[in-house]
């Protein structure tokens, strides 16, 4: 009985030692637990042996003629005094094991989630490198930005019938590979093509944290030149083979791309049983997309700007339509995954930039509780310390924003004249996203009018 009276202090130094781990404490208590149960049932199964053989044991000692009854009472006793003990050894154990792992649960080290893999789906200039960062921060995940762009670049594709869907097929296949972290696949698309999976050629390798830091981050080598270099730190070419590890190390995957415009095109990777994929659409106001646009590539729009302060030479027709073209692809996939098809269900939500900008913090919160994902505090310490950047210290790529100030700026630097345009062009979008039609030059630039429908708190599906 001395090895049950010595259990309680033991348990409890075990348990301290425990309470010192956080990933793997829940399953070393329940093999403490076994193993002291396993310890416990030897123990009473050596006892209950010598009890039941003390009634012959004893008549032969004394060399007289005894009564079994007593001696069958008695060890049946002891034997119920041990297994209540038992009892309640095993009853604590498993109080203890459930106090720990919910304050494991609560402590954020709760067991591992189910993989995710996040498509941030937009177009140019809609606030998608900022929003990105959302989930670039997060340090269990692998966040790749725009590797689309290498195919773009390599595979030439025109416009429009079998050629848009073409390549809605090879960006399909590529981000696929990509989620399942087969990094190798770009290889064939990047320029010049990487020797011994080496190539210091990968678009924006700065913007995605998990190539920038260690193992990825390998000693930066003399006299090769970093197109795409880490912000932070100086790192040699990028291995692809070490970036392909982190990849699978990675609890989630996220990729950002603003060239992927069917969604109905996804619908292999969602039905893909190696991938649980989220599909987040953005969209903004395309009166600031063209104004946005306008600056940020301004010699592709010197026409609009013209006849915007001349008025002399007509706008092409050509441009219109793409313009036109454009809204209708974001509104056409929009509407679809507002549909909720069975292959979509509860894998699709429609997000406004305008709404981030306003509440990055709660839109970021409603994004990753959609992926599923839990997020850390550096999430948070990140929109915090960018969504309240100086006026002046925002360049045409820079993430750090006022948002708050920034979302409604494009109204004061837009004609009239291109609203209207874009109004007419883009109307059946514009009504579906909740976003108001200007009538007059005072109703484009009155901040006191809104130009935003308040929207449900969410469109997930």
């Amino acid at each position: 009985m001395e090895r049950r009276s010595a259990l309680p202090q033991d348990l409890r130094e075990v348990l301290h030692c425990l309470k010192m781990r956080s990933k793997y404490a829940v399953l070393l208590v329940f093999v403490v637990g076994l193993v002291i149960i396993e310890k416990e049932n030897n123990f009473i199964s050596r006892v209950s042996d010598k009890l039941k053989q003390s009634p012959q044991a004893l008549p032969e000692a004394n060399d007289t003629e005894a009564s079994p009854t007593p001696a069958e009472n008695g060890s049946l006793a002891s034997l119920r005094q041990l297994d209540a003990a038992f009892s309640q050894l095993r009853t604590r154990l498993h109080n203890v094991t459930l106090q720990l792992a919910g304050g494991l649960a609560t402590a954020g080290t709760a067991p591992p989630e189910p993989r995710r893999h996040v498509l941030l789906m937009a177009t140019t200039r809609t606030g998608s490198s900022f929003v990105g960062e959302f989930f670039n921060q997060q340090g269990n995940i692998f966040y790749l930005f725009e590797p689309l762009w290498h195919i773009e670049r390599t595979v030439t594709f025109e416009p429009g019938g079998a050629n848009a869907v073409g390549s809605a097929l090879v960006y399909r296949h590529v981000l696929q590979q990509l989620f399942l972290c087969d990094l190798y696949t770009l290889e064939s698309f990047i320029s010049p093509v990487p020797e011994e999976h080496l190539t210091p050629f990968m678009f924006r390798r700065g913007s995605s944290r998990s190539l920038c830091e260690e193992p990825v981050c390998t000693p930066a080598l003399k006299k090769v030149f970093e197109k795409y270099h880490c912000k932070n730190r100086r790192c040699g070419p990028l291995n692809v083979t070490l970036a392909a590890e982190a990849c699978r190390r990675k609890q989630h995957v996220a990729l950002k791309t603003v060239r992927i415009r069917q969604l109905e095109f996804l619908q292999p990777l969602a039905e893909d049983p190696r991938l649980d994929l989220r599909v987040i659409q953005l969209v903004r106001d395309p009166r600031a997309v063209l104004a946005s646009r306008m600056v940020a590539f301004s010699g592709k729009y010197e026409s609009w700007k013209k006849w915007a302060a001349e008025g002399a030479a007509p706008l092409q027709e050509d441009e219109v339509q793409r313009l036109r073209g454009n809204c209708e692809s974001i509104r056409l996939s929009a509407e679809l995954g507002l549909r909720r098809p069975g292959w979509l269900r509860g894998r699709y939500m429609l997000v406004r930039y305008e709404d981030v900008a306003r509440a990055p913090l709660r839109k970021a919160e409603e994004m990753y509780r959609f992926a599923g994902i839990r997020p850390t505090p550096q999430v948070e310490e990140w929109i915090r310390a960018n969504t309240q950047a100086p006026r002046d210290g925002s360049g045409i790529y820079s993430t750090q924003k006022n948002s708050s100030e920034q979302f409604e700026k494009w109204r004061f630097s837009i004609p009239f004249k291109l609203a209207q345009v874009v109004q007419d062009a883009c109307a059946p979008a514009m009504r579906l996203f909740g976003y108001k039609l200007a009538g007059s030059p005072e109703e484009l630039t009155n901040r006191s009018l809104s130009l935003l429908e308040e929207g449900p708190p969410s469109w997930v599906t």
